[in-house]
């Protein structure tokens, strides 16, 4: 019987499992602290050091010694730092090298390496011997006259990587690909960011505290609106309406957009974008779309404007009091409408429609014809908003689109 739709078997056919390659390396970093060296110089002749505790890398351990007269006579004057295998903390393959790169640096006073004085042996192999002495990694004239030595004292950092065997796991069905990121990414919470920049700028402030008489006083903002807000500044969340209308709720998430816009209030401001979204329709997205303009809610407008993409769409809200709003208080907005619905519609066909037959004979004469009709009559209500709002340099515009838009209309009727 074959599997019914949603059953494991049709799954685990479309999903197959996975077998993985790994390879990776493991690092240990010591530091070597040097305190009274002029004292260690003087008791430590040539080829005595100090051995430092073993320390393990990648399975296995390594150990440290200093010597500050060298290591061998072949070279005087310099401080030699030895690094050797003792052995293997675990079991190891029959046959496999131990391979590992050590790196010698001398931190300068910051903690940072010195670029002069950062020696690397490379990845060797310290399966057939023991170690490695870096013979010539500090004059000790050279040291003494720098910066580095301070108190007389200086620091130096080995780190050892030990590359592991390589290995292969077995894992699950690869995730399925996420969806596409919503047009308005809400950050997680810096609230405590916001308190810091207004009690140490004070720009923005406008509340006044009377002590003696307990009065707060806010300007500009709706008791309900504040209340939300405070609620917000309390808890990092917007509080709970049940009973609140659908209407009710966009018109609080706008006025909450705008004090969260006042008071540079990034995360609330953008949880408001994301409720506006979902309230967009004929009726409110001009009030929506102009609210966003004034704002900068990029996401928001980007969602209205594409809200505004269908014909029809465009028709609806034309006749509305918001739109009449957006062209009175945005009139670089509608610039932009005008622009996005004089762009020419994409005119690859394919090969076959291209060869046949041009753009003009695909589209009906009746719907050239309406396509420039709603231009004209975008662009006439765009004059008389402006007209109303005093905005001679939009006026003139529009003016100049509607006579082309014209001209063009004349064409198709003749």
């Amino acid at each position: 019987m074959p599997p019914q739709p949603g059953s494991g078997a049709a799954d685990d056919a479309a999903a197959p499992s996975r077998s993985v390659i790994i390879g990776a390396a493991a690092t240990g970093r010591r530091l070597i602290e040097i305190e009274g060296y002029s004292h260690t110089k003087e008791r430590l002749p040539n080829g005595r050091s100090v051995a430092l505790r073993p320390f393990s890398v990648g399975g296995h351990s390594w150990q440290l010694a200093y010597y500050p007269n060298n290591e061998v006579r072949e070279f005087p004057g310099f401080i030699t730092i030895s690094f050797r295998r003792l052995g293997e903390l675990g079991r190891r393959s029959a046959g496999a090298p131990v391979c590992a790169q050590v790196t010698l640096s001398l931190l300068d006073a910051a903690g940072q390496p010195v670029p002069s004085h950062t020696e690397s042996s490379g990845m060797m192999d310290f399966s057939n011997f023991s170690g490695i002495s870096f013979h010539e990694f500090i004059n000790r004239a050279w040291l003494e006259e720098s910066e580095h030595l301070v108190d007389n004292r200086f620091t130096i950092m080995c780190e050892v990587v030990v590359p592991m065997e390589v290995r292969v796991e077995e894992r699950g069905a690869k995730p399925p690909p996420t969806a596409a990121p919503p047009l308005v990414m809400v950050p997680p919470s810096n609230l405590h960011q916001n308190f810091g920049a207004l009690l140490s700028s004070k720009e923005g402030a406008d509340v006044m505290f009377e002590v003696a008489a307990a009065v707060i006083f806010v300007d500009d903002m709706e008791a309900e609106v504040f209340r939300a807000l405070l609620a917000f500044v309390y808890t990092d969340a917007l509080p709970d309406s049940p009973k609140m209308k659908e209407k009710e709720e966009a018109a609080m998430a706008q006025h909450l957009l705008v004090a969260a816009d006042r008071y540079n209030m990034e995360r609330l401001k953008l949880i408001c974008e994301d409720k506006l979204c979902k309230h967009i329709n004929t009726g409110t997205v001009g009030t929506i779309l102009a609210l966003a303009e004034q704002h900068n809610c990029a996401g928001l407008k980007k969602a209205c404007l594409h809200f505004l993409g269908s014909s029809s769409i465009l028709n609806d809200v034309i006749a509305t009091e918001s739109f009449e709003h957006l062209a009175r208080s945005c009139p670089s907005v509608m610039k932009e409408l005008i622009s996005n619905i004089s762009t020419p519609v994409p005119t690859d066909l394919g090969e076959t429609s291209q060869r046949d037959m041009g753009w003009h004979a695909m589209l009906p004469f009746a719907r050239q014809t309406s396509y420039w009709c709603r231009v004209m009559v975008m662009v006439v209500l765009s004059v008389v908003s402006s007209l109303k709002g005093g905005n001679a340099l939009l006026s003139c515009l529009c003016l100049v689109v509607a006579f082309l838009c014209g001209y063009k209309l004349t064409e198709k009727l003749i």
